[in-house]
């Protein structure tokens, strides 16, 4: 990292936006809006140093500790019984992740069936091993699954936007939308300006919203 990202201020390690980033793994525009939103997500205050404005190193490691837990308390609790050879259909997977519906299960698994059989009426049934979806949801927090077995391969993020904190934004503004009885269209217009980014990552995000929200 440069002396511009990083650099000791009074004896203590200082961040400035880019070196935040850079820590915490998190896009310069997900910085962005932490700091833009500093009393919703508990932002750490900056300060000012030859002109420029920066934070303390230890400051933003315990918010973004803080922070990860948050995201990791609002998953759904996983049932971890059950032998992880056994084969689940749709609804079971979707019991086993938490979900209320089938509907709520994400395309690394709908995509990637372990075993797929056709009905008599030619509709086709996608099954899954336990160990499977439970990789599924441990790629959620980045835990090493207890239900994969060697060789096994890992399951792949839910969506591109799995672990990206602009996706929580997104599904609030989607909810909101929805509650208030408003067309979506133009949605992405309005994330595009909440996040300070491109309309077509704002249309990207609102697309994994639906499906992670289902």
């Amino acid at each position: 990292m440069n002396d511009v990202a990083r650099r000791i201020i009074n004896g203590r390690t200082a961040l400035d936006r880019t070196g935040v980033a850079a820590h915490t793994g998190a896009a310069y525009t997900t910085v962005n809006h932490w700091r833009r939103h500093r009393a919703r997500f508990g932002f750490p205050r900056g300060f000012a140093h030859d002109g420029r404005e920066w934070f303390w190193l230890d400051d933003i490691e315990a918010f973004h500790s803080a922070h990860l837990a948050a995201k990791r308390a609002e998953l759904t609790k996983v049932d971890r019984r059950g032998d992880p050879e056994d084969f689940l259909g749709s609804g079971a997977a979707a019991r086993v992740l938490g979900y209320s519906s089938y509907r709520n299960l994400p395309d690394t698994l709908l995509d990637n069936p372990d075993r797929v059989e056709e009905l008599s009426d030619g509709r086709v049934r996608r099954l899954w091993y336990r160990r499977t979806v439970w990789a599924v949801a441990d790629a959620r927090t980045g835990r090493q699954s207890t239900g994969r077995t060697p060789g096994t391969t890992g399951a792949r993020k839910p969506h591109p936007y799995a672990d990206d904190p602009r996706l929580q934004v997104a599904i609030t503004l989607l909810a909101e939308a929805d509650a208030a009885g408003q067309d979506r269209r133009g949605l992405g217009v309005t994330l595009a300006g909440q996040l300070d980014i491109t309309e077509r990552t704002a249309q990207r995000l609102l697309a994994a919203a639906v499906a992670s929200s289902g």
